[in-house]
C-alpha cells in the first residue's frame, strides 16, 4: 500500500505503520522533514484530505502532497498532549486550545469549498435510534432537530475536534488533523470537547458546568446554545456505538447527554 508513494514522493520510512479503521499511516521523512503518509481506506478520510488542502496549513497540519487515496502531511514531533493536560490539572487550558484552534479553522477563506457534508445528513443516524430506543435518544433527536431547523453562524467544520485531533507542532503551535469536512453551525465543532470518551471525567456534571463556562466564553457562544449541541452530539455518538452493538461504550456519551439535558431543563 505504501510502496508506490514512497517511490513517487521520495520518502524514507521513519517508524512502524499505524493501522486504523479508516486509514493506514506511516511516519516518513520527506525533504529532511518529518511527515506522515496516510492512505485512506474510507471515503471520509479522502474528504478530510481535501479539506486539509483547503486550510493550507492555517490551523491545521500542512499537506505536502495528495493523490487519489494518499496524502502526505506535516507530522507533529513535539510530545505535549491535550489529553494528558486534561487528565493532569490543565483541563481548562486544553479546552481553550481546542477552541482557539477551531476559530482558525472556521475563519473565512478567499476560495469557497463546495460539496461538504451538511450537518442534517451527519445527524441522520440519530433519528432511528430515537424511534427504537426513545428516552434520552428521543430528547437528543428533538434537540438536534430544533438546532438544525434554525442554524446560526455557518462555517466549514472540522467535525471531530477532540483532545487527540489537535496536536502540538512546536513552533507552528497546536494544529488540527483528521477532519470530517462538514458544513453547518460552528457550535457543533465544540461539542466533542465535552464528550470525548477518552477523558474519564466527561461523566462528571461538575466538569461539564466548568467547561461550559470556559468554552462558551472563549468561543463566544451562548451557553444554552452550546448545551443543546452537546446533548445533540452526545446522542449521535451513542447512536453510532449502538450501531456497532457496543452498549458499554454508548453509555458514556449518553451520560453526557443526560447531564446537558438536565442543565437545559
Amino acid at each position: 500500500m505504501f510502496s508506490p508513494y514512497l517511490e513517487r514522493w521520495s520518502l524514507t520510512a521513519d517508524g512502524e505503520p499505524i493501522i486504523t479503521h479508516s486509514s493506514h499511516l506511516l511516519p516518513v521523512i520527506w525533504q529532511n522533514k518529518p511527515a506522515m503518509l496516510k492512505v485512506a481506506t474510507h471515503s471520509s478520510e479522502r474528504e478530510g484530505a481535501l479539506l486539509m488542502k483547503w486550510w493550507d496549513g492555517d490551523g491545521a497540519a500542512r499537506v505536502y502532497a495528495q493523490e487519489d487515496d494518499a496524502v502526505l502531511l506535516e507530522r507533529a514531533t513535539d510530545k505535549r498532549s491535550l489529553l494528558n493536560m486534561a487528565m493532569n490539572g490543565e483541563d481548562d487550558e486544553a479546552s481553550r486550545i481546542m477552541v482557539r484552534t477551531a476559530a482558525k479553522l472556521h475563519a473565512p477563506r478567499p476560495t469557497p469549498l463546495h460539496d461538504s457534508t451538511p450537518l442534517k445528513r451527519w445527524f441522520r443516524d440519530l433519528e432511528p435510534a430515537a424511534l427504537t430506543h426513545g428516552a434520552t435518544f428521543a430528547d437528543c433527536w428533538k434537540t438536534a432537530s430544533a438546532l438544525l431547523a434554525e442554524p446560526q453562524q455557518f462555517s466549514i467544520l472540522h467535525g471531530d475536534i477532540h483532545h487527540r485531533n489537535i496536536l502540538d507542532f512546536g513552533e507552528r503551535g497546536w494544529l488540527a488533523i483528521d477532519p470530517k469536512r462538514l458544513w453547518g453551525e460552528r457550535g457543533f465543532d465544540f461539542a466533542n470537547i465535552f464528550a470525548n470518551e477518552d477523558l474519564p471525567t466527561i461523566t462528571d456534571p461538575a466538569r461539564l458546568k466548568r467547561q461550559l463556562a470556559i468554552v462558551s466564553k472563549e468561543a463566544n457562544i451562548e451557553p444554552t446554545r452550546l448545551l443543546k449541541w452537546i446533548a445533540a452530539y452526545s446522542g449521535l455518538s451513542a447512536a453510532w456505538f449502538l450501531e456497532d452493538d457496543d452498549h458499554v461504550s454508548a453509555e458514556k456519551p449518553l451520560t453526557v447527554a443526560r447531564i446537558a439535558l438536565a442543565e437545559l431543563a
